[in-house]
C-alpha cells in the first residue's frame, strides 16, 4: 500500500517537513518513492509548495494521503483559488 505523508527534516525546534510518496510500512524518515513537496510550519503563512499534478497522479494510482497531508492539500488549494 502506498501513502502520501510527511517526513520530518530540519534541526531540533526548527521543523521542516517534506511531503513524500512512500510505502505505508516504511519508517517515518525511511525510504521514499517520490518527493512531491515541502511544508514549513514556522513560516508566517504556514503554506507549503506542492506538486499537485504528481499528487493527483499518485492518488489516481491508489495512494492514500495521511490526515495531515489531506488537510494541507485542502488548505493550499483553497488559498490558491
Amino acid at each position: 500500500m502506498v501513502s502520501i505523508r510527511l517526513t520530518r527534516k530540519g534541526m531540533r525546534n526548527v521543523p521542516q517537513y517534506r511531503v513524500v510518496v512512500t510505502n505505508k510500512k516504511s519508517k517515518r524518515d525511511g525510504s521514499i518513492i517520490e518527493n512531491v513537496g515541502h511544508f514549513d510550519p514556522k513560516h508566517p503563512l504556514a503554506l507549503g509548495t506542492l506538486k499537485f499534478d504528481r499528487i493527483d497522479h499518485w492518488v489516481s494510482k491508489g495512494a492514500q494521503p495521511s490526515e495531515a497531508v489531506a488537510k494541507l492539500i485542502h488548505r493550499i488549494r483553497k488559498n490558491k483559488a
